[in-house]
């Protein structure tokens, strides 16, 4: 699966949990998920579930420690599938 493909599957995922005053126009490659996109720690961690849910993967401590960046979850997708 290429990175493109990936993300494509991952912005809906992502989207889902923005604040409301965040438009889904602000998501790109290298947006901060809770710095920029305002994704608290409990949505995050609905992201990492729906993220395995989609991909048939499964995120370990040391990934949910990498995970910052919307690239950071495609690299980490990446490896596991």
């Amino acid at each position: 699966m290429t990175t493109e493909e990936i993300y494509t599957k991952l912005e809906p995922i992502v989207a889902t949990y923005l604040p409301e005053d965040i438009p889904i126009s602000e998501i790109d490659p290298d947006s901060d998920l809770t710095g920029e996109l305002n994704i608290n720690s409990a949505h995050l961690v609905d992201i990492v579930l729906d993220v395995e849910d989609e991909f048939n993967v499964e995120f370990a401590n040391e990934d949910m420690e990498t995970l910052r960046t919307m690239n950071d979850a495609v690299a980490i997708i990446q490896k596991k599938i």
